[in-house]
């Protein structure tokens, strides 16, 4: 049963910005069907630009691009985490992965792309060329590459023996949670009972789990029993003191090395 509040007719509806993913779902969950929202589906380099020309009003924003807009605030009401393996954000190489020069990237994948510097670095004192996998190196199958989402399910490549998660790496260097994408608006925005709705379609979807993997696991070509499995123990969906003091030392350790080109600016929380 829908049983979204009725819009007032004096304000228009919120625009949600977010990715169609699988890891999503759970978070969007009837927001679709919520006349108080208009749900706007675009890959995770699309919005940040979202939220800097005021097209949407929150975005499920990957959190590396918290440090590309000033002036924008994580809403903790959700996101899209880990708290070791994330099955699905993984490097993959031929030969060992501390001699890795060049890098195959998903360049849609912000936080992914930063968190394989990050790692790279401090793990194995690494800074490789990063090349778009869509791109023309793409046709060397030797190099290594960063893989992420559904193609690693569907699309996983043979032949490469050494391979890294970079959750359960980040784990084992931090000890924390990781997080790959929050709910963000920009600092100066109303946003009224907003963060209350993305709470309660995050609530929403992680009771009818079953619902979702029924619905999208076969249009993302995903066996039902993997899918099921990722967003009930590999995925975490809940934003709280230890996701943002694991977002705060990313954003420092993106600083220093080079991700960003600033001192990471202070993380903005609504509380």
């Amino acid at each position: 049963m829908n049983t979204a509040t009725a819009l007032p007719a004096d304000r228009s509806p919120w625009h949600v910005g977010s990715v169609s993913f699988l890891n999503a779902k759970p978070l969007i969950r009837g927001l679709d069907a919520d006349p108080r929202v208009r749900l706007h589906l675009e890959v995770p380099s699309r919005l940040l630009s979202g939220l800097a020309d005021r097209r949407f009003d929150v975005a499920l924003l990957p959190v590396i691009d918290l440090q590309r807009l000033p002036g924008l605030r994580l809403i903790p009401a959700g996101g899209i985490g880990c708290d070791g393996p994330t099955l699905t954000v993984r490097l993959f190489g031929r030969r060992p992965l501390d001699r890795i020069n060049t890098l195959l990237c998903d360049t849609d994948s912000h936080t992914s792309v930063a968190l394989a510097r990050v790692i790279l670095a401090e793990r194995f004192g690494r800074r490789p060329t990063l090349v778009d996998l869509a791109g023309e190196a793409a046709r060397d199958r030797d190099l290594p590459r960063l893989l992420i989402g559904d193609k690693v399910i569907t699309d996983e490549p043979a032949g490469f023996p050494h391979q890294l998660d970079l959750g359960q790496a980040w784990k084992e260097l931090t000890g924390l949670p990781f997080v790959f994408a929050a709910w963000a608006g920009r600092s100066d925005a109303d946003l009224g009972d907003l963060p209350a709705v993305l709470t309660a379609a995050r609530r929403r979807g992680l009771a009818e789990v079953e619902a979702i993997v029924a619905r999208f696991a076969p249009e993302h070509h995903w066996p039902a029993a993997i899918a099921r499995q990722y967003l009930t123990e590999y995925l975490k969906f809940e934003i709280g003191e230890p996701q943002l003091e694991a977002v705060r030392l990313f954003h420092r350790l993106a600083a220093k090395h080079g991700v960003i080109e600033h001192e990471p600016w202070p993380l903005d929380v609504q509380r």
